[in-house]
């Protein structure tokens, strides 16, 4: 069973390269967005980090209009 609060975030003061934050009751990951891809994992089991992967490229060009909404270009 997947966490149903699963939070995809970006964070005020996040800097380039474009990337997600994905958090859960388990931890945290980091995916760059523009070639999707792990960049960091704090506890997320496989099968969330894989899901969230999933559901990061299918949304990519909303993740990437988001974040320049939010920070700039």
């Amino acid at each position: 069973m997947y966490n149903f609060w699963t939070a995809f975030l970006f964070y005020s003061n996040d800097h380039l390269p474009i990337h997600v934050h994905v958090r859960n009751a388990d931890g945290e990951a980091k995916f760059e967005v523009e070639e999707v891809k792990l960049v960091s994992n704090k506890g997320l089991k496989n099968k969330d980090i894989n899901l969230a992967q999933s559901l990061i490229e299918e949304n990519k060009e909303i993740i990437i209009a988001k974040w320049h909404e939010y920070h700039g270009k």
